[in-house]
């Protein structure tokens, strides 16, 4: 990684707009419901858990509803956050896409 100094890379629904409202670079990401369920029943599938792919969207689309509408830190993008829709891009793209705009940011 090309961070160096007090860089850090955190994770969170709130990282932008409430933890680190002061960063550099904010990155909103983002997939469609259905994408993120697919993704967290394939890893629950390898780990040997059963899954159900139908409740896992419906779970994720609640707490994305619930989220986006309450009152303290709500999800949504900071005002000065990239926002990077990840449905269709692979992990490769993805971190090479955010390093990109690391690059540019510094």
């Amino acid at each position: 990684m090309r961070l160096s100094g007090n860089s850090l890379v955190a994770d969170g629904r709130d990282m932008g707009t409430v933890v680190f409202p002061d960063a550099p670079l904010k990155v909103f990401m983002t997939a469609t419901a259905r994408v993120r369920a697919e993704r967290r029943y394939r890893q629950l599938l390898e780990r040997g858990e059963e899954a159900d792919l139908a409740a896992l969207t419906a779970d994720l689309e609640e707490r994305d509803r619930r989220d986006s509408k309450r009152a303290t830190a709500p999800l949504k993008p900071a005002d000065d956050a990239r926002v990077l829709d990840t449905s269709e891009m692979g992990i490769e793209e993805v971190v090479k896409k955010v390093l990109s705009w690391w690059d540019e940011a510094r």
